[in-house]
């Protein structure tokens, strides 16, 4: 391993800016998240007796699961396999995942896609009640199951959110942002502190003891200008696990979906996705001049991994010097039943893709990196598990594979079950919390953070716009405003400036092309390159970024 000198920034808060808890409560577990990674583990954790604090920013119904479409990618076809299906994940990754995670998805998730079908998911089926299978990017396979055509992250949020209200053993605190970590004496998370939105059974900042904590807050999308995440996926998961000592890893691979819906140069915010199962079912891409142009570029042409999809769009658009391309998906039969969600979004920016072309661009989607993990979901900081987006098991490499994001939150959600039914400690004290101003970034910085992400951290990166952006970054977190009144706009805010300065710092020490990683001004992928880059913040609150080989653990046992 050895360390990597790439814009040292320093200035970033070790913790926010809170006042003391005013209220708390005590649970065995606080999972903190309500997708589909933090419900699996909240119902798995019941299944071992244990009682469970789910705390959310939004209402439990409203996790950032309802929000995929494509599907669930599982071995479910006899004609289909393990291996084939790891072959795809490993491809996709192009060198970084990591086998034996990847081993785990492919050979696990069957049943557990099971095991959400139980818990009440219904997925389409033909006429004889038979799994509908499709496929979509990266796959060699039809491997991928759906609900409601493309509305299957609302079906499975729907299922887990029924399955958790259930059960009175799960209390849930929603309208919750989480702030920081809470330890013992040993150095174990021990809870969170927390402030409600004025909806739930208490109000203002509080803290959940608890014997673990398990993060499962979603993505970062946020720390982009367009993206297609909801509001609330604001990296806070990555950014309380930095501060709270744990490691990062692979943040440099934020994969941008190749089909946003091109809502116009002003647009902002979360973008309305235009799944690739639309190309799984037939529709294809066009420059202006109504070309295919991703014929030859690879194989598998549209149904290309993500990456190539959405580096072909950008050369497209650098060279045609437009802002968007065209999905065609005229041809795709029965396309308003089939794609209700997407029909439904281009009708009402005044489209009809039933007869028209949509009009498509890259938008940041998912964060291939994370707080790292082992295959017990365990970071680096005893007693602190992660699941789903905000975590890297190493399952995804350079670059994700469709359809292999709600799967991961499944497999791993019954491992850390596992782990915490057998190895959960004793509650013990808690270290009391410094409550000195730590400094926080206004919202006007909050739009620099985002802007500067768009333009010099995006799709398309280089060396002299990756210094940029991190000498602009640096300058931010020399003026967090010691005086800021504690508040949620503030701590999301430093969340991203938080985020974004640990991905681009990661961005720049990355000298290649690998994946969802496009550095122009190095465009090949190199062998040397073939490293996780850990990073952690020091104490003075500078990422530091550490080249690790694949294969090395860092997660050590408890």
């Amino acid at each position: 391993m050895s360390t990597l000198a790439a814009g040292r920034v320093t200035g970033l808060p070790v913790r926010l800016t809170a006042p003391a808890p005013g209220w708390e409560l005590a649970a065995d577990v606080c999972v903190v998240g309500s997708g589909i990674a933090g419900l699996c583990v909240a119902l798995h954790a019941r299944a071992a007796g244990l009682s469970v604090a789910v705390v959310t920013k939004v209402r439990v119904d409203d996790g950032s699961t309802r929000w995929a479409q494509g599907g669930i990618a599982a071995v479910l076809d006899p004609a289909d396999t393990p291996a084939a299906h790891a072959r795809d994940t490993e491809v996709a990754g192009v060198g970084l995942c990591e086998p034996a995670a990847v081993s785990v998805l492919v050979h696990e998730g069957p049943e557990r896609l099971r095991q959400l079908i139980g818990w009440g998911a219904a997925f389409d089926r033909d006429p004889a009640g038979t799994l509908l299978l499709t496929r979509e990017g990266g796959h060699s396979a039809d491997r991928i199951v759906h609900a409601g055509g493309d509305a299957t992250g609302s079906e499975v949020q729907r299922a887990l959110q029924d399955a958790v209200r259930a059960d009175p053993g799960v209390t849930l605190v929603e309208h919750a942002m989480v702030l920081d970590l809470l330890t013992d004496a040993a150095g174990r998370a021990a809870g969170v502190t927390l402030h409600v939105l004025g909806e739930g059974s208490a109000d203002g900042v509080g803290a959940v003891r608890a014997r673990a904590v398990v993060l499962a807050t979603g993505g970062m999308g946020q720390v982009y200008a367009a993206t297609t995440n909801p509001p609330v996926s604001t990296g806070d998961g990555v950014a309380l696990g930095l501060r709270a000592g744990a490691v990062a890893t692979d943040l440099e691979f934020v994969q941008f979906h190749p089909t946003s819906l091109y809502l116009g140069p002003g647009a902002r915010g979360q973008q309305p996705l235009v799944s690739e199962a639309l190309r799984g079912e037939g529709a294809v891409l066009r420059d202006r001049s109504g070309e295919r142009f991703l014929v030859g570029v690879h194989p598998l042409a549209e149904l290309a991994p993500r990456d190539v999809v959405a580096k072909a769009i950008t050369r497209v658009q650098l060279r045609d010097g437009v802002d968007h391309v065209e999905l065609d998906a005229r041809s795709v039969p029965d396309l308003a039943r089939r794609f209700p969600t997407i029909v439904a979004s281009c009708r009402a920016a005044g489209i009809d893709p039933v007869t028209e072309l949509i009009p498509v661009t890259p938008a940041a989607h998912y964060a291939s990196g994370g707080l790292v993990t082992d295959l017990a979901g365990r970071t680096t900081v005893p007693g602190l598990y992660a699941c789903g987006e905000v975590a890297c098991t190493g399952v995804h490499g350079a670059n994700r594979l469709a359809s292999n994001s709600l799967l991961e939150g499944l497999v791993f959600a019954a491992r850390i079950g596992a782990e915490l039914a057998e190895r959960l400690p004793p509650p013990s004290p808690l270290v009391p919390q410094d409550t000195a101003p730590s400094g926080l970034l206004d919202p006007e910085g909050r739009r620099a953070v985002t802007e500067t992400m768009s333009t010099r951290v995006g799709a398309l990166r280089s060396g002299a716009g990756l210094a940029e952006a991190t000498g602009r970054l640096a300058a931010l977190a020399a003026g967090l405003d010691t005086d800021a009144a504690p508040g949620v706009t503030g701590w999301e805010a430093t969340d991203l400036l938080t985020v974004a300065t640990a991905l681009a710092t990661a961005a720049a020490a990355r000298e290649e092309t690998r994946g969802c990683h496009w550095r122009e001004d190095h465009p090949e992928t190199e062998e040397d390159w073939q490293v996780h880059l850990d990073v952690r913040l020091g104490e003075d609150g500078s990422p530091q970024v550490t080249r690790r080989p694949v294969g090395t653990p860092v997660v050590q046992p408890w």
